[in-house]
């Protein structure tokens, strides 16, 4: 009997919603960390892995969904969670749409390059403006709550809140993109990965295509961006750095192009690597050092593993130069 595809995720998703009851607090943030961070490459997947457009700037839309959930929390009063989440959001899709209306004039490595200079502007906006706390960053003192009738119903200052707020925002990310995957948009987007010409040809507007989904990809890194704000309870310019960039684009060929469990599976790897390669514990006075062993582990996976973390799964992928349809998950 055959497996259905959607068994596995939903599994997942359910194991994910028992796991605080086992959790210790060091193991609690860990996990919500990796679901942020998931929700993070699922949206660059949508880019590179559907649509074939590689950016080295995603991580400017993480960035400023982060930075606008804290300066709407600058007064004394806490946020409202919708009014928050949909600004960041928000804001994060608006600079998707500037950037992407601009940079998708180019292909190819002056994409990547153009991407890069976009984020490297926001980047530096944020650094050297006193509204944004410059280098330091800020502090976010008021987590947004949501309120109906006089009564609080989500509060994410509360540890479980915020857990289960993340859980929801990564089910929800993985379900709407396995739904873009497969519908009419999702099949042009694969068209465009395989063959951006001939669907020009045959009348498809392939630019406005891409740019619905360079807006979509920004929009849902606005809301990995509010979520790790909230979870941290700080921001700081290295969120919007080509370092979170790299590393992003790095999970999702890590885990395995064109397959959404593989942008989870590279969140989980390398989220994982980086804590265990920095702590002491484990590793003694080489924890130091991190950076070194950490980079080695990466070369040798990406060596050993061409398909990615996906391809030890064995799962058939359809690719979509032979067909014109998004690989399945």
């Amino acid at each position: 009997m055959k497996w259905p595809a959607w068994l596995t995720p939903a599994i997942a998703a359910l194991l994910l919603a028992a796991l605080p009851v086992v959790l210790t607090p060091y193991t609690h943030d860990l996990v919500v960390k990796i679901a942020i961070y998931a929700i993070f490459a699922l949206s660059l997947e949508l880019l590179v892995g559907m649509t074939g457009l590689v950016s080295l700037g995603h991580a400017a839309f993480l960035g400023i969904g982060a930075y606008v959930t804290v300066l709407l929390a600058a007064d004394a009063s806490a946020p409202g969670l919708a009014t928050t989440l949909l600004a960041a959001i928000g804001a994060a899709a608006l600079y998707a749409l500037f950037v992407g209306a601009l940079s998708l004039r180019t292909k190819g490595v002056y994409f990547i390059m153009v991407t890069l200079a976009f984020a490297q502007m926001a980047y530096f906006v944020v650094h050297d403006t006193r509204i944004a706390g410059g280098s330091d960053g800020l502090f976010l003192y008021n987590k947004p709550v949501l309120a109906f009738g006089g009564k609080t119903l989500v509060n994410l200052d509360d540890k479980q809140h915020i857990y289960f707020a993340v859980w929801a925002a990564l089910v929800f990310t993985y379900a709407l993109l396995a739904l873009v995957r497969r519908s009419r948009f999702g099949h042009a987007l694969a068209g465009i990965r395989a063959n951006e010409q001939r669907m020009r040809a045959t009348g498809f507007p392939t630019t406005a295509y891409k740019l619905a989904a360079f807006v979509l990809a920004g929009a849902l890194a606005g809301l990995a961006g509010f979520l790790l704000a909230v979870k941290d309870g700080a921001v700081n310019p290295e969120l919007l750095s080509w370092h979170e960039s790299g590393g992003v684009l790095l999970m999702v060929i890590l885990g395995g192009i064109g397959h959404l469990r593989g942008a989870v599976l590279g969140a989980i790897a390398l989220t994982l690597l980086k804590e265990f390669f920095q702590t002491e514990a484990w590793l003694g006075a080489l924890a130091s050092h991190w950076q070194l062993t950490y980079g080695f582990t990466v070369i040798a996976f990406v060596a050993l593993l061409p398909r990615g973390l996906i391809g030890l799964a064995s799962v058939r992928r359809v690719k979509p130069a032979a067909t014109g349809e998004p690989a399945h998950d």
